[in-house]
């Protein structure tokens, strides 16, 4: 087998990774400790391949059909994928998934023939798709990386090939606040991987390459959803998309699809919201009765919000990543949030907001009253954020953690980021080892977030997950938030099953409700329909709450089979998703059997299909990494600030060692990437002044290329300008200050 490598000077996808080595934050915040430096497997963007002969985007289409029926979604996907080159590829694709999808199907239609995968487990299904496709057999493999992100291989595709791919799954859609939401993720945003926190394993996917910043993507995107609600559908919204048709077969059914004009909108998550008239759908159950097990699930709707108390005094931490992904769209979505609910604090209140990239600092040294004269300070703090630097989100979190508390005051921490990390095991784990320090609210900022952190950290952290898709909805979701922390709607919440026999019931402990939402109950039954469920808790300060369901009010229906899926997928969560970082040998068992079992795709079982007939004798055929589009309103930033250069190749750092304990350095280097010029602040401290100054431009292989000497340099803050003269040909360079000799700080830039 033949694989192009992306470090390969043949190849015709190459790394241009551009690097923002500062992590600028104003005022107070400049103080702050340099982050270490950090070698990072880095995501790239793609360039297009001269080479006829081979095709470099095989992936052409991707549709999806929804179906929608009551509370239960089933999704199918056809990605298309076609060889027009002259030679056999193998095709990889990272690509998003719903956190809530159980996939249960996968199949591989190549012309008349359908061939259906098989779950296995993972070590197995990719030993048998290797030797397949060595011995020249199209095959496709399924493995997750992530609960929201998948990788498809489809091996040996042929020239003139077109092969259909067609996977299925279900999830469950329940309303928050009386809004259905069903959202198809679309775009994989560029993951921040630091070789100090990340799993190595996440390397291989985390390496891919990206369009440009508002770039169309290269594939189509097209989705029709009906939605049987089994009542009157009385509102549809898209907030991703600003037009969407809209068709009522009755007043129960809407059926919703994009237009044609909207095909290459692939970019972003498309998001839709629909609402049932009337109430009796928000508290029910359903039931499915199979061959050898009975599965049921209760939706029990809390009582309506309760008055906010006033005497809980509350500390607001603001945790805020200012990264290069959050760069442009995103931080100034985050800023306006952050606005909203700042300037809305009451004065009795404390708050304090902690920035993170590469590093992190609190604006304050210790949490302040919300005063206008803090409240002011803080909105001109954050007025003055940029995006740029890495994406340290562990060790802000820690920092956090250990931040000094008030016993007065119950600390809430609100994590506003686009979650572009590979860290959210360790992430879900370091918050749930400290609940009792706060409560964690955790917003996701943009339109391709990634909500397996945003909604693990709420979930571990006992509280809820919001989605900011764009400035307008800011408000909205901040005037939510004061809402939902004033008092939650029910607490101290337990499940009695009486006159019944149940088992493998999830979730085991019930936490505390903040929004309307219903309460989901998972289960098994072993005997004869009877009995009842009751859920009892305490809603708002102090008042007693209790709901009781009769399980022969709800007979069983074929319609539901999909509870066997969903029942497996919420075990699934509990013990992997956001389960710890480390598994053990029996949790991992486990998982194994659920998933081969039940047919479901997981960390360790994936899905794998070969077709019979052997089309490629040799096996030899070229690997093509499709691109991810770069999500809308993220900034090519968030590529270029994750360091590294050529993959494969060890960046020589001339001032790694013996660095001059001197505070004078290179602070910025703009325009980053360049092509005629770039100008270098430089700063110097006053007894470097009178000093010999040098800077030592050196390649990518080490090779020192010029030194200029800038000893005439007299100011604390300078500008430097770099010109054709000074860098000759495109590339990657490193800037080394010298001062008397001795290495005081450098930077990295990229000529085009």
């Amino acid at each position: 087998m033949k694989t192009i490598q992306l470090n390969h000077p043949k190849s015709c996808v190459f790394l241009f990774v551009l690097s923002y080595f500062f992590l600028l934050f104003p005022g107070k915040v400049l103080a702050q400790e340099e982050a270490p430096a950090d070698k990072t497997i880095s995501p790239f963007f793609y360039i297009e391949c001269k080479d006829s002969t081979i095709e470099h985007l095989p992936l052409k289409s991707t549709k999806v059909d929804v179906s929608i029926v009551g509370v239960i979604a089933d999704v199918t996907i056809c990605q298309r994928y076609m060889n027009t080159g002259k030679s056999p590829i193998e095709s990889k694709y990272i690509f998003p998934a719903s956190t809530k999808a159980a996939v249960y199907h996968l199949k591989m239609v190549i012309g008349e023939r359908i061939l259906t995968a098989v779950i296995k487990e993972k070590e197995k299904a990719q030993q048998e798709y290797e030797e397949a496709v060595e011995q020249g057999y199209t095959a496709t493999l399924l493995e997750q990386e992530r609960p929201n992100v998948l990788q498809m291989r489809v091996g040996n595709i042929m020239p003139g090939d077109t092969i259909d791919i067609v996977l299925k799954y279900t999830e469950l859609i329940t309303p928050v606040n009386g809004v259905y939401e069903f959202v198809y993720p679309t775009v994989v945003g560029p993951r921040y991987f630091s070789q100090s926190s990340s799993d190595p394993k996440d390397s291989t996917w985390v390496e891919i390459p990206y369009t440009h910043e508002g770039e169309a993507p290269k594939s189509t995107f097209d989705i029709d959803v009906t939605i049987d609600g089994g009542m009157p559908v009385s509102a549809i919204n898209c907030p991703s998309h600003e037009k969407l048709d809209i068709s009522y077969i009755n007043e129960n059914v809407a059926e919703c699809s994009l237009p044609a004009s909207d095909s290459l909108s692939g970019n972003r998550d498309f998001v839709l919201d629909y609402v049932l008239a009337g109430e009796m759908h928000k508290t029910g159950m359903l039931l499915y009765e199979g061959e050898n097990e009975n599965f049921f699930l209760s939706m029990i709707q809390p009582p309506a919000s309760p008055t906010a108390n006033d005497l809980n005094l509350r500390e607001y931490v603001f945790i805020l990543d200012i990264s290069g992904s959050m760069s442009g769209f995103p931080i100034e979505t985050s800023k306006k949030l952050m606005v909203e609910i700042i300037q809305n604090l009451k004065p009795q209140e404390k708050f304090n907001i902690l920035c993170f990239a590469g590093g992190s600092s609190f604006l304050f040294n210790e949490s302040k009253e919300a005063t206008s004269k803090n409240i002011e300070e803080a909105l001109s703090f954050i007025s003055k954020l940029q995006g740029a630097g890495g994406t340290e989100l562990l060790p802000a979190l820690q920092k956090a953690l250990t931040y000094p508390t008030d016993q007065n005051f119950s600390r809430i921490f609100l994590i506003a980021t686009d979650g572009y990390v590979t860290v959210e095991k360790q992430a879900f784990e370091l918050v749930r080892n400290n609940l009792n320090k706060a409560n964690f609210f955790a917003f996701g900022i943009g339109s391709g977030v990634n909500r397996y952190i945003i909604e693990g950290i709420a979930h571990a952290g006992m509280g809820e997950p919001f989605i900011v898709l764009n400035e307008k909805e800011a408000q909205e979701q901040a005037d939510l938030f004061r809402k939902y922390v004033e008092s939650p709607v029910l607490s101290n919440i337990s499940a009695s099953f009486n006159g019944i026999s149940v088992s493998d019931v999830e979730p085991v402990r019930i936490p505390d409700v903040f929004s309307e939402r219903p309460i989901l109950i998972f289960g098994k039954w072993n005997s004869p329909l009877q009995g009842s469920l009751t859920l009892s808790g305490i809603a708002g300060i102090n008042t007693p709450y209790s709901k009781t369901l009769q399980f022969s009010n709800y007979p069983p229906s074929d319609k539901n089979r999909a509870l066997s899926y969903l029942w497996a997928r919420q075990r699934l969560q509990i013990l992997s998703d956001y389960g710890s970082n480390t598994v053990s040998d029996e949790t991992k068992k486990e998982i194994i059997a659920l998933g081969l079992k039940y047919n479901l795709l997981t960390q360790y079982t994936s899905f794998v299909a070969v077709d019979s007939i052997k089309r490629n004798e040799g096996g030899e055929m070229t690997t093509v990494v499709v691109p991810n589009p770069m999500p809308q309103g993220v900034s090519d930033k968030a590529i270029g600030n994750y360091g590294g250069a050529i993959v494969g190749m060890t960046f020589f750092d001339p001032g790694s060692k013996n660095q001059t304990a001197s505070t004078s350095k290179l602070q910025a280097a703009y325009p980053n990437p360049f092509v005629n010029q770039v100008t270098i602040i430089i700063y110097l401290e006053k007894n470097d002044l009178g000093k010999e100054k040098l800077l030592e431009i050196y390649n990518s292989t080490g090779e020192k290329i010029t030194t200029i000497d800038i000893s005439g340099l007299n100011q604390t803050t300078n500008n430097y300008k770099l010109t054709d003269e000074d860098i000759t040909s495109a590339g990657i360079y490193l800037v080394q200050l010298l001062i008397d000799g001795v290495p005081a700080g450098n930077c990295k830039i990229v000529k085009k």
